[in-house]
């Protein structure tokens, strides 16, 4: 395997792990000319559908894409990047399950939002602003409702609408987390790049 810092194709294998459904294997390799660590993941190349953007242009699917996509909604939060890889591999699982030639770049970021919703409710909300693009703030409020009338994991802060009726607070365009409105619009600008580039 050649080494990503230094070029050299010599390197040895220090880890093994397989992953907990026995889909993946992932090695933790040093290369031996830098002696630099990398790691490197072994999966079964699944026939996967093409991916239809929302301006209707078609792309190969890419697991990658849902991976920063949902990197970028947790920035700052309390998620390992092993739940978020996990989070991948289970979405691009339940797709190549469908059989289906082709999906909707949407049907995709849909079944992202249940995984984040169980476990962080800012991340989801993040995520949920790009993909159910709410067309108001009644919107956002009935989604908000559903959020508080069940536990759905580690959260910093309520989210609150703001007092003079307008965009929640910390939702400015896109932000939801309260006192944090800049980095949120980033977080979610992000999450829409990554996830359906024009």
């Amino acid at each position: 395997m050649r080494c990503p810092f230094c070029s050299r194709d010599e390197d040895k294998v220090i880890e093994t792990r397989v992953s907990k459904d026995g889909g993946e294997i992932r090695r933790r390799r040093e290369c031996e000319g830098c002696t630099r660590r990398f790691t490197t993941y072994e999966r079964i190349e699944e026939s996967m559908p093409a991916v239809i953007k929302n301006d209707g242009r078609r792309e190969p699917f890419d697991r990658n894409k849902i991976e920063h996509g949902i990197a970028a909604a947790v920035a700052k939060r309390r998620i390992s990047r092993e739940q978020v890889m996990q989070m991948a591999l289970d979405v691009e699982r339940e797709i190549g399950e469908l059989g289906v030639p082709e999906i909707a770049s949407r049907l995709i970021g849909e079944r992202v939002l249940p995984k984040l919703r169980a476990i962080d409710q800012v991340s989801y909300v993040r995520f949920a602003s790009i993909y159910r693009d709410f067309a108001d703030v009644e919107g956002f409020a009935r989604e908000l409702d559903a959020l508080r009338g069940e536990d759905t994991g580690p959260h910093a802060a309520p989210i609150v609408l703001a007092p003079d009726g307008g965009n929640p607070a910390g939702f400015a365009g896109r932000g939801v987390e309260p006192g944090n409105d800049e980095d949120t619009d980033k977080h979610a600008a992000a999450a829409a790049a990554a996830a359906d580039p024009s």
